[in-house]
């Protein structure tokens, strides 16, 4: 079989949860789902439908419904049988069937919906390996949030002692901006000298002994 989509719905349409499994746009898989409500007929537990394009296989969930989009070419046992298992895992995550319910479980569906399907195929599970798996990467997204809050609180701290530090190296560096005491001091010497120096830089008459003219 190729599965396209897998949806949890509601009977008008809206759908709650789903995961497509092949390349398609968008704007296709709200269209397919839109055509949904128009085709279904009621009175029986699981049944299908098809179009010019694509097969719809779904199962009432109380007031809900679970939705698979196919290829007509697929095998329609294989369809009814990968159905059956959808139809089980919701309620294994989803103790009462209701909208809140379902977007409250949304990411253990979607990794259940991943362990069924890959690239469009079903895989050879059953309910108690998807379970198994989902609590693996459950445990794993644990792991993984778990590293990466450790890494923020970690990248923070450095920040911070990085802002701490250059806080530290302003306040050195303007301090040694500051003339220190000891050069107040030299200044004070070093003014008291330069009077004396003025004072000894006085020009001084050097006194000449003259010695007396004798008379011839």
């Amino acid at each position: 079989m190729v599965l396209i989509a897998a949806t949890v719905c509601t009977k008008s349409g809206k759908a709650l949860v789903s995961r497509q499994f092949v390349e398609m746009t968008k704007a296709r898989i709200e269209g397919l789902l839109a055509a949904f409500p128009k085709l279904m007929t009621g009175g029986r537990q699981h049944t299908f439908v098809e179009t010019e394009s694509v097969r719809y296989v779904y199962q009432p969930l109380d007031k809900l419904y679970m939705l698979l989009i196919t290829t007509k070419a697929s095998n329609i046992l294989e369809d009814l049988e990968t159905l059956r298992l959808f139809s089980r895992v919701v309620p294994e995550y989803c103790t009462q069937l209701t909208e809140a319910e379902v977007l409250n479980q949304a990411f253990n569906l979607l990794f259940a919906f991943d362990e069924i399907v890959a690239l469009g195929y079903r895989e050879s599970v059953n309910l108690a390996q998807v379970r198994s798996f989902v609590e693996m990467d459950s445990h794993e997204e644990k792991i993984y949030q778990a590293v990466r809050q450790t890494q923020e609180r970690e990248a923070a701290n450095r920040m911070r002692e990085r802002a701490k530090e250059l806080q530290r190296e302003r306040l050195e560096a303007a301090k040694r901006g500051q003339p220190p005491r000891s050069q107040t001091g030299f200044g004070s010497g070093f003014g008291s000298s330069s009077i004396s120096s003025s004072a000894a830089s006085e020009p001084i008459t050097e006194k000449i002994p003259t010695t007396p003219v004798r008379e011839t």
